[in-house]
């Protein structure tokens, strides 16, 4: 039965030409999560799956809250802001765990270090693992056991261009191996190079409020494949966010923080599930017309953007209760799911926790899963 989800979830991130017992895969998602009419493909969804448990038990906002380690994913920018020196962050996220699979898993290490009260440099590991799969020609007909396994290693650099602006540059190696010498097609490890743009402002204190914003622009690059050929390339999920976060002080003691993060994948929309001509345009190309392209015009390419909101209150900057709820429309993924969490810092050292459960009928990977990470702030 293990098998079974494996290869179910194995055919979510197999893409284009990609082959698994000699058939033709069915498009996938981002994220891989759904079917549903018309939604937009890409590769390695991995890299637009939320690291941190903090930010994930808020709706998976992250692109305008306050600096910390994981800003190394959600938006470098923040951090020559920073009230620490250098930070580090791991986290830990089961996949399928309400499914009893144990060894499917995303890991994420991240981490910055401030070269003076401007300037940043961080760099990032992200590997996520499928577990020990079965590649069969029947079902009664195992060929051999492989582990796909995708990852992406990145460095960045980060600038404050004044006191209440900033702006962030990462540059990053895909590599994802799914599915190698397969006797069906020619198969390779799928390699891309990308990088992220991003960009923070935070203008004014208004009283009690603290304001500000972000915006990123990430896993910009190169096409992938899967194939010896080199043909039928897909795209990566580039995407385009921008946040807003809007922090209290409510008395000594007691902070509210809420944030709200709008996303869409600057990915062409396909005429129809089963036309791969879009693949044919520039990855430039793409990024422009991608903001109205969909074919059923305004309407639908409104269903295109994703919403995050989240809330966040600290008591004594020590103990975090979070929680938050993300959209997606039921056309274009359906990934719609609340969350929930908690947070305790213990002198340099944070602990978070987060919890997800579906809203709808669509259900996700981390339905009913605990996740967890680490900060540690070093001064």
């Amino acid at each position: 039965m293990k098998d079974y989800f494996r290869l179910i979830l194995m055919s979510f991130f197999v893409v284009g030409g990609l082959q698994v017992n000699a058939q033709t895969n069915p498009p996938i998602t981002d994220l891989g999560q759904s079917f549903n009419a018309n939604p937009i493909q890409t590769a390695v969804p991995f890299l637009r799956i939320s690291p941190d448990a903090s930010s994930g038990a808020m709706g998976d906002v992250g692109i305008a809250t306050a600096p910390d380690a994981n800003a190394v994913f959600w938006n470098s920018a923040k951090l020559p802001y920073s009230e620490d020196d250098a930070g580090i962050a791991l986290s830990y996220t089961p996949w399928l765990a309400n499914l009893n699979v144990s060894d499917i898993h995303l890991i994420n290490v991240g981490g910055y270090k401030k070269l003076d009260e401007n300037q940043a440099i961080t760099a990032a590991v992200k590997y996520f693992s499928l577990g020990e799969t079965d590649f069969r020609r029947t079902a009664n007909d195992p060929v051999f056991k492989e582990n796909p396994q995708e990852f992406a290693i990145q460095g960045g650099y980060s600038l404050k261009l004044s006191e209440v602006s900033g702006l962030g540059v990462n540059l990053k190696y895909v590599h994802s191996d799914l599915a190698r010498s397969q006797g069906a097609v020619d198969t390779k490890i799928g390699q891309a190079i990308a990088g992220d743009i991003n960009y923070y402002f935070d203008p004014f204190n208004a009283g009690v409020a603290d304001w500000s914003f972000g915006a990123s622009l990430s896993n910009l690059g190169s096409k992938i494949s899967y194939v010896e050929s080199g043909e039928n390339k897909d795209f990566l999920p580039t995407n385009f966010g921008v946040g807003a976060n809007v922090a209290f002080d409510m008395n000594d003691y007691s902070d509210l923080s809420l944030a709200l993060d709008v996303n869409k994948l600057l990915v062409p929309t396909p005429d129809s599930p089963s036309n791969p001509d879009y693949k044919d345009k520039s990855v430039i190309n793409s990024i422009f017309s991608s903001w109205g392209d969909a074919p059923g015009g305004f309407s639908e390419e409104m269903r295109e953007y994703q919403v995050s909101l989240g809330g966040e209150y600290a008591y004594n900057d020590q103990f975090f209760g979070r929680a938050g709820y993300f959209y997606e429309n039921q056309e274009k993924g359906g990934r719609q799911y609340a969350t929930v969490g908690a947070g305790f810092k213990y002198n340099v050292t944070n602990f978070n926790f987060a919890y997800l459960f579906t809203t709808n009928n669509n259900n996700s990977p981390l339905d009913k899963t605990l996740r967890f990470s680490l900060e540690f702030d070093i001064n």
